[in-house]
């Protein structure tokens, strides 16, 4: 292809790792009125080292039930499962106070409350089906270096040269988004002042299918099972005690680990490689632009308490196939502002509930003011006791969030 020519795509999505490659899979299996395939465009800037690569890298994820199911739907949960591990159990607790609450797959009828798989994993497979896709035109390592928005579509020039236009502009690429940039959205930013140690941990007791939320001084700690009895770590710690904490070897990490975790588990055994990450909530007030949606990272990025970051960009991704699928099927222009909008409508509670749910949890876990810490003691002890009062918990955890459209 020479530079100055004009490629037309149908869909072209920025960002190639977890959200964008669902994503292009998603919309791949969607035909438009006379039959034919969607064209889709995936643009990637890290070259495909997938153990580097800092959408798959060292950490792990919660898929919740709902994502599950929204996988399933698209046709991809069967690319995830034999790499997944089951949570059957939750234990939520509050370092040094009595306050606890416990969800379990029985008591919902359900095999597992979410699954966990390394991004990794993930990532191979999904390459894996982007690469048998012929109708999915993967670029990587590409660096997206101009966006002009047209009223009949969205040109984008590579760093390279090479030039599409496209029907639908998708920005699936994380939390300092270039699309999002370019179209100076405006957004909303917290800064936590924590940072998020990542590893993965081996413990005396394999999990078993049970996963932590521990609450501590610093931050909450989330020990999430995996297979052959590992377990993922995600320590939220406050900024000022995370290089500290970084800078221990593996001995004396294990033990401010085991400190502040407890023995639920028995013996912290061993950790591998860790990694930081500050923790920042960015949250774009309006994620639309002309024939351009945000999702996932590049829409919101949270805290990671009670595993809400990937399964909140589930439900973008998963109405978001939705959304196209409705316009093919009515012979609408997939990335009108009338189609945008509907999609946007649909997701907007849901967003917003779920950012200020993360943040109220992060903010209020991370205080000892002692109103505080009792108040939150008394929830979760009512929580263990009454049913009534742990079905919103359930909810989000589950992910059945409703979809309930606002036409």
């Amino acid at each position: 292809m020479s530079q100055s020519s004009l490629v037309h795509v149908d869909v072209a999505i920025v960002g190639g790792g977890m959200s964008g490659a669902v994503l292009a899979l998603s919309l791949a299996a969607l035909r438009g009125p006379t039959g034919a395939p969607l064209q889709i465009l995936l643009l990637e800037a890290s070259a495909p080292e997938l153990n580097a690569h800092p959408g798959f890298d060292a950490r792990a994820i919660a898929l919740s039930a709902g994502t599950c199911e929204a996988l399933e739907r698209h046709g991809l949960w069967s690319r995830f499962a034999p790499h997944c591990a089951p949570i059957t159990d939750i234990h939520v607790s509050d370092r040094g106070h009595p306050g606890q609450a416990r969800l379990s797959a029985a008591e919902y009828g359900l095999p597992a409350l979410g699954q966990v798989i390394e991004l990794s994993a993930a990532g191979i497979e999904l390459q894996r089906g982007i690469a048998a896709c012929p109708h999915i035109r993967m670029c990587c390592p590409a660096q997206l270096s101009a966006i002009e928005p047209l009223e009949e579509g969205v040109v984008l020039t590579l760093a390279s040269g090479e030039r599409y236009q496209s029907r639908l502009l998708v920005a699936a690429d994380g939390g300092n988004s270039f699309v999002r940039q370019h179209f100076k959205l405006a957004v909303t930013r917290h800064d936590y002042e924590q940072s998020a140690i990542i590893a993965t941990v081996r413990t005396a007791q394999d999990p078993a299918g049970r996963a932590f939320e521990r609450f501590t001084e610093g931050g909450p700690l989330a020990l999430l099972p995996m297979q052959d009895g590992l377990s993922s770590l995600v320590w939220s710690v406050a900024r000022a005690e995370a290089d500290a904490l970084m800078a221990l070897d593996d001995a004396a990490f294990l033990t401010h680990l085991q400190q502040a975790f407890g023995w639920r588990l028995g013996r912290f055994e061993r950790s591998g490689q860790r990694h930081l990450y500050p923790l920042v909530l960015t949250a774009a007030d309006y994620p639309l632009a002309q024939r351009t949606a945000l999702v996932g990272n590049a829409a919101h990025l949270l805290h990671p308490i009670a595993g809400q970051g990937f399964n909140l960009g589930m439900r973008d991704l998963d109405l978001l196939t939705q959304a196209v699928a409705q316009a093919l099927a009515a012979g609408e222009e997939i990335g009108s502002f009338g189609v945008l909008s509907r999609y946007w409508r649909r997701r907007q509670e849901d967003q917003a509930h779920t950012i200020w749910l993360t943040s109220s949890l992060a903010q209020l876990f991370s205080n000892d003011h002692a109103p505080l810490v009792a108040g939150r003691n008394l929830a979760l002890s009512l929580m263990g006791r009454l049913p009534c009062l742990k079905a919103p918990l359930a909810a989000q955890t589950l992910g059945f969030v409703s979809q309930t459209a606002t036409r």
